[in-house]
């Protein structure tokens, strides 16, 4: 943009799945256990482990939601009080070219002024938790999808757009053999949902001593991980205090949702992998959160703060400096993002629009109203240099 003197690059962007995505590289006998279309009342609808999903409603995403129809809601504007499904009405269209097609998309990145965009799942986000009770048919369906998104969108096209595979810690020896094939493509970052991780002896931390084995190789490729919003067992532990409609309440009909479940899952993966040595062991992991707000960050280092003063000696240094040194956050455009660069600094923020969702900007560079007041510098590090510097290969931030 001749303002900025620069195109910024987008660290949260989004394709909508093509209906095979799940299905194309993934044996036919494994997707019965993983992801399969059926139709229900006249509609295609997928069955994730048997179970009719709810994540999306409409998984062939045609039609689908203009960008951006949410923005006021999630600024908390609402004072006709509607439901999103009302806010939906009207607003709905088929599906265009850009979300599935990777040339289309960078012409749309053209007329939009966006240099560079990380991609990021939709379906793919909501998966892995109804499948947690089977790791192979997860790993299973995990692989064949980032096939089909090496295939259809490329881990590194042209330079411009980066799609970041989906991996899982629920079999670490399949969580490394997965990392090394999407290396060995081009992979500049990569995905794992916030959350404790299922394993065989129920769920644990993505921190604890088990899963080192995967993060020596991250430690040692340099490749950062994104922590994306994801189902990361909200639902389920709605269901313990509102045991009816818990799929529509965790959509955003339920106020106690709303108010005791943002910021949870993200909030608790940072502490664990502080708490849980991590960064102590492998002090080259870099990690970022990403369509998670940063409305949790303040409340994070406060209890982070009261445990370093009460037990001092299970840390080797504050463990807010920890946090400060490998750890970057995408705050979605309702935050306060001055009090964010007041916490971490203004090299560890990241620019994210979470298009074309519905939750997110109706354009990219509309972020930049978020940024009136920052210096010229600070604008740069958060729209443009910091993604840059954490995804370039042999750049350390």
């Amino acid at each position: 943009m001749a303002e900025l003197g620069f195109r910024p690059f987008d660290a949260d962007n989004h394709y909508y799945e093509a209906e095979d995505a799940f299905t194309r590289h993934v044996d036919r006998r494994m997707q019965q256990r993983a992801v399969e279309w059926v139709e229900r009342n006249g509609r295609k609808r997928i069955l994730v482990a048997g179970n009719l999903d709810r994540f999306i409603p409409n998984p062939t995403f045609d039609p689908v939601t203009r960008p951006g129809v949410l923005e006021d809601y999630f600024r908390g504007v609402n004072p006709s009080g509607k439901t999103q499904a009302e806010l939906f009405a009207g607003n709905l269209e088929p599906i265009r070219p850009e979300y599935r097609d990777r040339d289309a998309r960078l012409r749309c990145m053209d007329d939009q002024g966006l240099d560079k965009v990380m991609l990021f799942p939709t379906l793919g986000c909501g998966l892995e938790d109804p499948m947690r009770a089977d790791a192979q048919a997860t790993h299973a369906m995990l692989h064949g999808f980032n096939q089909w998104l090496d295939e259809d969108w490329g881990f590194d096209y042209q330079g411009r757009i980066f799609s970041v595979p989906m991996l899982s810690l629920m079999d670490v020896d399949r969580a490394v053999k997965q990392l090394e094939w999407v290396l060995a493509r081009g992979a500049r970052m990569v995905y794992l949902r916030p959350g404790p991780v299922p394993k065989e002896h129920g769920s644990a931390s993505p921190g604890l001593p088990e899963n080192d084995p995967f993060w020596a190789r991250i430690d040692e490729a340099g490749v950062p991980v994104a922590f994306h919003a994801a189902d990361s067992g909200q639902a389920r532990a709605l269901r313990e205090w509102e045991p009816f409609g818990p799929m529509e309440s965790f959509r955003g009909g339920s106020t106690f949702n709303v108010a005791s479940q943002n910021g949870r899952a993200i909030m608790d993966t940072m502490a664990a992998l502080i708490c849980h040595g991590v960064f102590d062991r492998f002090p080259n992991v870099r990690v970022c959160s990403i369509e998670n707000g940063s409305f949790w960050v303040p409340w994070l280092f406060k209890n982070l703060a009261k445990a370093f003063g009460q037990m001092p000696k299970s840390f080797r240094e504050d463990p807010r400096e920890t946090f400060k040194r490998h750890v970057w956050v995408a705050p979605f455009f309702e935050n306060d993002v001055a009090d964010l660069l007041e916490l971490v600094g203004a090299d560890r923020v990241l620019f994210g629009s979470d298009w074309p969702h519905a939750e997110g900007l109706a354009e990219p560079m509309n972020y930049l109203t978020e940024l009136e007041g920052f210096s010229p510098k600070e604008v740069r590090q958060v729209m443009l240099e910091n993604i840059e510097a954490l995804t370039t290969p042999g750049v350390a931030p």
